[in-house]
Formats: structure tokens, sequence, C-alpha cells
């Protein structure tokens, strides 16, 4: 695949000019001794010393770094800029008239260029500042990717370099017979174009090495094409036609042809993975033929190298060609289109010429500062307040003028009423964001989403709260029971004293659920009674609700159309004047920045009144413009008025209005409306998922509860069947019950350790009660999410008994084992302490009162709380 990476080293550079030795030193010390003082040359003498410093290394045969070359060029430019402005340097008795710059043309060594002009020698200096810049970038390795982006980098920067002396310094160093061609316009501009060129190539190797698609290689390489054929075609013309070598125009003609044949090369690519068989051959052939034509026209004295470099791109040409050709008329039998039809290949530029304004700005420099004699800083004080005059109140003009037709407008409700004709209706912008703000949000359909989400999150929390309810019912039921079946034995605290605060806490909650469920229906009365209302806010775009402005049923003269048609005609005549004040307020201040007349002040020999004249006259047709547009305006409103008049009366406008406002307070209240159920709505989001929190919290305080119950149950089951089989512990036989300490005494108080039982097996004729067995309970099933919850205070169903006795029968080995040695209230597992109870410790109760009831342990606060932001639309 060939690429013209081997002709990367194919690139051309710019020779410095050459001039002659000459002295700045003396003349301009002579004037500054003449117009000022000694004592100022002598204050001066170092900013002298620089310029003389400058001018002998321009003159010497440059021997250091490129780089240095190039601030020394740099720094003598902007010197340059202040000598300009201080220094007269022109024929004339009175200014330095011993000054002659000569310089010599690069390209033919013989033709030299003569003027007592300052602005030859910053055109000469700008010219140097680019050939370097060409001259860094062939110097850098561009067999590397790095090499190649600084060596771009350069090129750009020559480019700026002659774009700058193009635009700012050539025509005024042309002035006169004494100039050379390589400082024209035109030669700058083909410079120019010729270094973008070698940066957009560099780019383009860049591109291919980084393994691009041939899409956007192809893209890369015709602007390279683009831009040789741009400095080719400028030194085809004159004044450049026969001024550059025959070497010159065979490199930029081959160069050309290269890359516009490179660009067909990777396009076909492209176009032969689409399978554009015809297209692809089409353009091999355009790229073949325009290599061959370049070979015959410019093969003379070009390098070897792009010689190469051109063959083999033909041949891969030809041998895609082939294979294109081959395939297209065994498969695709598609007709090749002629070159001069297909589009122009694409492409897309990544260099543009280095902005040098910064780098070149003299503004800062404190080179000759002090010159500025007090006469020229209290006249251009002055000037520049005239200016400032002159500005303000022509500003003040134009923006009276745009004020005056604004309100015009408004009065005749224009252009809105045209714009309502032609069916392009708007709202005012702050209703038009309100109802965006409910359209994002889902609009009135999507209120119904909302509700079923209030809906579902108040039967998640119903079903919450039964399951919480049936937990303790339960445990409840089960502590009947036992309590029936073992009478006085069954000692501990009956469930309903302990679970007394859970239980009125769960009330509270069914009384919230309650209030939450009117207030639901509430909210849903009243998204079904204002839906009608609120529908026009689902209609999308919102300006389709708006009236339209109809034309008359019935006409005389059928002239509408021409009404409304001059009407708009005088409404873009408006916007078309009011664009042109813009523009001339630009104008203004544009000419205000770039107006210097420091120089002249300097330079001038005659009446500074007469130069302020002179110069402030270039306002005045600017100031002349304005007029013109302000009366241009003032008889368009006129016109606009009256038309308006007509356009009312033949398309009933007033009537159009009424309706119009009509449909704006409607929206107003549906918005209202609206936003209200909204706000109540999230009010209820926030109500149902805050008692959704505090509901499963005192579930999970249940189950603790229950869980620390069941231990319980299972210790006092193993006491009242050791009972029952005799083999209690001797300090139990006196005790009437049990005490139950609370959770926060079983890590504190223990029992004493038992004395051993009798064996009952060595007590004769020992009668053995029957031992009860442990049954697990029946666990009744848990109410489905799809059921629906009872009322609050409904009887609840009974479980049947979970534990049943059997019948008596021998004592067990395990039965017959001492008990462990812990409390009723032990935790399930060391550490463990369920988190609500937390009741102080108690002392243990002497014998005659372990039967009494301990202190329930349930007695916390509850945490529930309705959150402060609520507004209490879920109290009522």
């Amino acid at each position: 695949m060939a690429s013209p990476s081997s002709s990367a080293n194919v690139m051309l550079a710019i020779f410095e000019k050459k001039t002659v030795s000459l002295d700045l030193y003396r003349p301009l010390r002579n004037y500054i001794v003449f117009n000022y003082s000694e004592r100022e040359a002598q204050n001066l003498e170092d900013d002298l010393q620089t310029i003389k410093q400058y001018r002998s290394e321009i003159e010497r045969v440059p021997a250091d770094s490129l780089p240095a070359r190039r601030d020394m060029l740099q720094n003598y430019c902007k010197a340059l800029c202040a000598v300009e402005s201080r220094f007269p340097i022109s024929p004339d008795k009175d200014h330095i008239n011993s000054v002659y710059f000569t310089w010599y043309d690069t390209f033919k060594i013989k033709q030299k260029a003569v003027q007592q002009n300052i602005h030859l020698e910053k055109a000469a200096v700008l010219f140097n500042l680019g050939a370097v810049h060409s001259q860094m970038g062939l110097s850098l390795d561009r067999s590397a990717v790095e090499g190649r982006r600084q060596a771009s980098h350069s090129f750009i920067a020559a480019a700026g370099a002659f774009a700058f002396l193009r635009d700012n310094v050539a025509m005024k160093a042309s002035m006169g017979t004494s100039t050379t061609v390589d400082m024209s316009v035109e030669c700058a501009g083909m410079l120019e174009r010729l270094m973008l060129a070698q940066a957009q190539e560099c780019v383009f190797e860049n591109t291919i090495a980084k393994g691009s698609t041939p899409g956007v290689c192809a893209k890369i390489s015709r602007q390279v094409g683009i831009y040789y054929e741009e400095a080719l075609a400028a030194l085809n013309v004159a004044p450049l036609t026969y001024h550059f070598d025959k070497g010159w125009l065979a490199h930029v003609q081959l160069k050309a042809a290269l890359f516009y044949a490179e660009a067909c090369y990777r396009y076909g690519m492209e176009l032969h993975e689409k399978e554009e068989i015809a297209e692809e051959i089409a353009r091999l052939k355009s790229g073949i033929s325009a290599l061959s034509e370049a070979k015959k026209t410019s093969s003379k004295g070009a390098a070897q190298q792009l010689l190469d470099a051109i063959n083999k791109l033909d041949a891969n040409l030809n041998q895609n060609l082939a294979r294109a050709v081959k395939e297209n008329d065994r498969v695709y039998l598609m007709r090749v289109p002629q070159a001069s039809s297909l589009p122009p290949l694409p492409a897309f530029a990544m260099v543009k010429p280095m902005p040098m304004n910064d780098v070149l700005d003299a503004s800062k420099e404190k080179m000759f500062a002090s010159l500025v004699p007090d006469n020229s800083a209290k006249a251009l004080s002055r000037y520049t307040e005239m200016v400032d005059d002159v500005i303000r109140a022509q500003a003040e003009r134009l923006q009276q003028g745009s004020e005056l037709a604004r309100v015009k407008l408004k009065e005749m409700d224009l252009p809105d009423s045209i714009l309502a004709l032609e069916g392009n209706l708007t709202l005012p912008m702050a209703l038009k964001e309100d109802v965006d703000a409910v359209q994002i949000c889902g609009g009135p359909a999507g209120l119904e989403a909302e509700l079923q989400q209030l809906n579902d999150l108040k039967r998640v929390n119903q079903e919450l709260l039964i399951q919480t309810e049936e937990l303790l019912q339960k445990e409840a039921t089960e502590d009947a029971q036992f309590r029936s079946q073992f009478g006085t034995r069954w000692t501990r605290p009956q469930s309903s004293t302990l679970t007394k605060n859970l239980q009125d806490r769960l009330n509270r909650f069914a009384g919230n659920l309650k209030q939450a469920a009117e207030s639901d229906t509430r909210i849903e009365r009243s998204v079904r009674d204002h839906a009608a209302l609120m529908s026009i806010l689902d209609r999308r775009p919102i300006e389709s609700a708006l009236p339209t402005l109809a034309r008359p049923i019935m006409s005389l003269d059928a002239n509408e159309d021409a009404i409304a048609g001059a009407l708009k005609q005088s409404l873009r005549q408006l916007e078309g004047l009011g664009a042109q004040r813009a523009g001339l307020e630009d104008m203004l201040k544009e000419m205000k920045r770039k107006d210097d007349i420091l120089p002249k002040l300097m330079t001038s020999t005659g009446s500074h009144e007469d130069l302020f004249r002179k110069e402030i006259a270039k306002y005045d047709h600017i100031c002349e413009e304005i007029s013109k547009n302000l009366e241009a305006q003032e008889q368009l409103l006129l016109q606009i008025q009256a038309q308006n008049v007509d356009f009312a009366s033949t398309f009933n406008l007033e009537d159009y209005k009424a309706s119009r406002e009509r449909t704006y307070k409607q929206i107003e209240a549906a918005i209202s409306k609206y936003q209200e159920i909204k706000e109540n709505i999230n009010e209820g989001l926030k109500f149902y998922v805050t008692l959704q929190d505090a509901i499963t919290n005192v579930k999970q305080q249940g189950s603790d509860f229950v869980m620390t119950r069941n231990m319980q149950c299972r210790e006092m089951m193993d006491d009242v069947q050791r009972q029952m089989s005799g083999l209690s512990f001797q300090e139990n036989k006196g005790s009437n019950g049990y005490n139950y300490p609370s959770a926060a005494q079983s890590h504190q108080v223990t029992r004493s350790n038992p004395q051993p039982p009798a064996d009952p097996a060595n007590i004769p004729n020992a009668v053995r009660p029957p031992a009860p067995t442990y049954q697990p309970p029946h666990q009744p099933a848990m109410p489905g999410y799809t059921q629906n919850p009872p009322p609050y205070g409904a009887p609840q169903q009974q479980p049947p008994p979970p534990y049943n006795l059997q019948a008596p029968g021998p004592p067990t080995q395990h039965q017959q084992q001492p008990p462990p040695n812990h409390e009723y209230g032990q935790p399930a597992y060391p550490g463990w302490r369920g988190p609500y109870y937390n009741a102080p410790p108690q002392q243990p109760a002497p014998l005659q009162q372990q039967g009494s009831m301990p202190r329930p342990p349930y007695t916390v606060p509850s945490p529930y709380h309705l959150p402060p932001h609520q507004s209490g639309y879920y109290q009522q």
C-alpha cells in the first residue's frame, strides 16, 4: 500500500532575505537630542544599543540555532513597532531622512528594494521569521511520529508569519517604485498555502502511521492536495510567473497530483468495502490520469524520491483498478460513471495559520516608552474624548431606535398575530416554562400512576400491620393455652401485659392509615373532578391548544393574502433595519479600537486641529448610515401601523385576542390545580414511606419479643416437666412460682447452683407423673399480598392450641439431668439483647413475692412521629 511517507523528506524551506549594513543608532540618537534633550538620549541609551544589536544580528549570516534566530526576529519586529510610533523615517526634511533600508529578493538575488520606509524593514523581518520557521520544520526528524508533529507545528507557524505579512505589512512595504516580488501580497499568500500544505502533509503521514480508516486518510490527503493546488495556482499567475525556479513549479505540481491521487486511492478502498465498485473504478482512473499528466509536464527538475513515490502509488492504483474492473465484469456489472460527473472528493483541514497577533504584540513593549511629547499626549487624550463622544451619541440613537420599534410592535401585537395566522403559535415565556415543567413530570396523565403508587404503599403498610398483629396474637394465644394447661405452674407474665406498648403503637398506626386512606380518596376525587380541566396540559405541543387566527368565512374582494403579505414584507424590512443597526454599532466600536493616531501626532508638523478634523471625519459615513436607518424605520413603522389596521379588521383580530386570553387563563388554572394535586400526592408518598419504616421497626421489636418468649417457654416447659416427674430442685420445693427478671437483669442476676436431685430409681414405690412432650405449634398461613386485610377491630380467628400432652410414660434420660443454670429471661446466645428489652435492672424479689408480676419491659417511648415538613394533609 503506497503512501507518500517515502517522500517525507522532500519538502521545501525558504531562505532568509539578505540586507546591507545600516546604522540606526546614530540617526535615532540625533533625533532624540534634537527634539527632546541630551539627557533623554542618555536615558534611552540601552534601548538604542538594543536596536543597534538587533540590526547587526540581522545583517550577519545566521550562525546561532534556529530557535534563537526566531526569537531575535520576533523581538526586533516588536522593537520596530516602537520605533515606528516615535521616530518618523521618511524623505521629509524634518524627519529622519538619512536612513535607507535595503533588502534583496530571496528568489532573485540580483533584485533589491531600497526605501526610506520602516515598513520595508518590518516586512523583511516578517518574511525572515516565516523562513526560519520553515527551516525549523525541515530540520526535524520526520521519520517518527513526534518529529512529524513538531514539524507540522513549525510549518503552521511559518504560515502564520506569511499570513501576517500579507494582511498587515505587505501593502505598506510595496509603496514606491523600489520593491521586490517576494514581499508582495501575492507571494506572501502563495507561501502561506505552501506551508499549510506541508503541515497538513505531516498530519497525513501521522494519520497513516496510526492506522486510521481509508475514509479519514482520504479526506486529509485531499486537503493536502488542495493546499498544493492553491499554491500552484498562485505560481502560474502574475507577478509570480517566471519568478521561481522550475524545480519549485515541478515540486508543487507533482505534490498536488500525488495527494489528489492518494485521496482517490484511499477513497477507492473505502468504496470497495461498501461494494460501490463503479465509483471506485472512476476514482481510480481519475487518480491515474492525474499522475500521468503530472509526470508528463513536471518530471524535469523534481526530486527522485518524489518521482519514486509517484510511481509506487501509480502501480497500486493500477493494481486496485484491475481488481475492481475484474469484479465488476464478473459480479456487479455496474455502469462506470464519467469522472467529470462525480462529486468532489471530501476534504478535511487539520491545520490553519498560527495567529501572530499575540506573538508580535508590541503594546507591552517598554522600549522608548518615555518618548511621548507632552503636546502629543494631551492631543491624543483630547482626540480620544472626541471619538468617545461621537460613539456614545450614536450608540444612544441606535438603542432608542431599537426600543421604539419594540414598543410599537408590542402595541400592535406583532409579530404574534402574523405567526398565529401561519400556525406558528407561541405561549408567553413564563407560561411556557410552567407547562414544560408539568409535561416533564408526566402531566395529568401521569397522575394515575402516582395514585396507584399511593395505593400500593398503603396496601404494603396494611399488610405489615396485620402481620405484626398476628405475630403478637399468635404468641399471646400460645401463652394462654399453656397457662390453661399447666395452671399455677405456668408462672411467667401474661403476653398482654408485656406487649401493651406495642399494641398501643399498632393501634395508632391503624388510625393513621385510616386517615390517610380518607386523604387518598379526596385526592382521587379531585383528579376525577378536574380531569377535564387538566387535560389541556397533555396536549403536545401545548401550542396546539391555542386558538388559531382563521381567515374570514366570507370575503368581498378576496384580498386577505395581499394584506397579510404586505404586512409580512414590512416586518421583514423592519427586521433588516434592526440587523443593520447592530452592524453599525459594531463598526463604530471596531473603528475606535483600531484608531491609533499617536504616530501621526508625533510625525505631524501642522496643526493638531486640522489632524483631528481629518481623523474624526472617518466616523461621518457611519453616522450618516445611522441617520438613514432611523429615518427609514420611522417611515416603515407608520406604514406597518396602517397595514396592521387593515389586517386586524380583515381577520377579526380582537375576537382572536379574547379567545387566546381565555385559553391562557385555562392553562394557568390547569397548572395551578395540577401543582396542588401533585403536592398532595408527594406528601402522601412521603407519609407512607415514613410510616412503613415505623411499622417495620415495630414488627422487628415484636419478632424479638416472640423469640425471647419462645426461649422462656422452652425453659419453663423443661422445669414443669421435671416437677411433674418428681425431679424438681430442692430449693424450689417451697416456691409457689418463678420470678422473671427483665432482659436487662438476665445478664446481672444468676441463680444459685441447685442441689443435685435424688435419683427416682432409689426411691421406693416412687410415683412417676406423666411427662408432657413439647410439640411445635402449627404455623398459620400468613395473609398474602393479594388478600384484602380485615378491618381494624374485627375479631381475630384464634389459632389452634399448639401444645398437646402425650400419655404418661417413664421419664426419658434427658429429663433426669440437672437443669441448666440460667433464668427464663436469659438471651438466646451470649451478648444478645433485644433492642427494646431495656428496662432498668431489678433486684431479685423475696421468695414470698416471686409469684408477683414483673415490670413490663416494653416501656420505651414511641420513635414514630410525623415528619415536621408535612403540611398535615394526612393528619385530618
